[in-house]
């Protein structure tokens, strides 16, 4: 084992974390510094410092990330619609790089030689860490406890945690793992890893169930600037607050849950059950004003890179240079993507009702269905043949 002299860890406070802070004080023998992101999860920071105290820890860093999180990551992914197998919106996916880049540059700032995380040798995580550790510190060392340890899964992480009298509020009961931030909460493990059965109503947090929601639909505007959400109904509101405001709207209608089984980067699938309601508000939204002010060729080169990019996000590519790339040619196509959609709000369904743009390129006067003076409808007849030229050419084969 390599001598270490000081890690910075990833630390949440939940049952990984707080086991590999107490492991990693006693296997490496060194200073333990934590740290931990404030990327929208609210409650589970309360009581955080005297715990990782507690623990072992020399020292905590809260990270208020929340501003960076929302417009530079997720804000991001709405402008570039981008869905990971077309119905993961990447909540956990997204907040990995941004809590990475600043895990690095607080390793630097204490002359840490390492720097650790909570993630197993299962999942994606430990790939979206680890790249942007190597992207921004090429040489960095990196431990990852679940893949040295001979623990095998969270009852035995609970049983040492008992052991060692480390708090922890997992229970064999609810074993569930889960990952909260501003754009969504993640459910994984315990009942949930039977893909036939449904989750349980008690673990959803943000919304309810659409059967149990609202009884009236309610109208809502979201104003965008750049392809940015910029306000509602008309307030200006920052990043967070207009995001914790979506959340709140959605919640109440049962907007944004998912349940699926997807392909992780490593090879298996594995089922997940998220809520995200205010970013699927936003994606419906932002799909709609794109519809009347972004060219059509534009759009379909964009949506043709759709899935590239939402790999990109999922797989932890965040800063690879052709996702850099990707990302300007996003912002190209954004520019006029300006106005406001108006959306109605009824029991898990969001629908779109209006909307309008100072940059609209939608003409009434030529797409409609009544007497007009700018298409002659005889010029389809040589556009249709000139089309069909080959397709004669080919004999009419079947």
């Amino acid at each position: 084992m390599k001598k270490i002299n000081k890690i910075v860890l990833a630390y949440s406070g939940g049952l990984d974390t707080s086991v590999m802070l107490h492991w990693l004080k006693h296997n490496y023998n060194c200073e333990v510094v934590c740290y931990c992101a404030d990327v929208g999860q609210g409650a589970e920071l309360t009581g955080l410092e005297e715990k990782a105290h507690a623990t072992g820890a020399s020292k905590l860093y809260i990270e208020d990330l929340r501003e960076e999180f929302v417009r530079e990551y997720v804000w991001t992914a709405v402008k570039a619609n981008a869905v990971y197998e077309g119905v993961y919106l990447m909540g956990t996916s997204l907040a990995r790089p941004v809590i990475a880049k600043r895990q690095i540059e607080i390793a630097r700032k204490e002359g840490a030689d390492a720097v650790a995380h909570g993630a197993t040798g299962k999942g994606n995580d430990q790939v979206r860490f680890e790249l942007t550790y190597y992207a921004l510190q090429p040489d960095i060392h990196v431990i990852a406890p679940w893949r040295e340890w001979s623990y095998k899964g969270r009852l035995d992480l609970m049983a040492y945690a008992k052991e060692n009298n480390i708090p922890v509020t997992a229970t064999a009961e609810k074993p569930y793992s889960t990952d909260a931030n501003l754009m969504h909460i993640s459910y994984e493990g315990g009942i949930l890893e039977d893909p036939w059965a449904e989750p349980p109503e008690n673990i959803f947090q943000l919304t309810v169930a659409p059967e149990n929601a609202k009884t009236e639909a309610e109208y809502i505007e979201v104003s965008f600037a750049k392809g940015e959400p910029v306000a509602i109904n008309g307030n200006k509101l920052d990043p967070v607050a207009l995001l914790d405001t979506l959340n709140k709207l959605g919640g109440a209608h049962g907007i944004g849950r998912v349940d699926l089984v997807e392909n992780r980067f490593v090879g298996m699938k594995s089922r997940g059950v998220y809520e995200t309601p205010g970013v699927t508000i936003l994606q419906a939204a932002h799909r709609a004003l794109e519809s009347i002010t972004i060219d059509r060729e534009v759009m379909h080169l964009r949506d043709s890179l759709g899935v590239k990019f939402a790999e990109h996000i999922y797989y932890g590519f965040w800063f690879a240079p052709e996702f850099k790339l990707m990302r300007k040619l996003i912002d190209e196509t954004q520019v006029n993507v300006n106005g406001d959609v108006r959306l109605k709000l009824f029991r898990g369904n969001t629908t779109v009702v209006g909307r309008r743009s100072p940059n609209s390129l939608y003409d009434e006067k030529i797409a409609t269905f009544e007497a007009d003076s700018v298409y002659n409808q005889r010029d389809a007849e040589g556009f249709i043949k000139l089309n069909a030229l080959r397709l004669r050419l080919g004999g009419g084969g079947s």
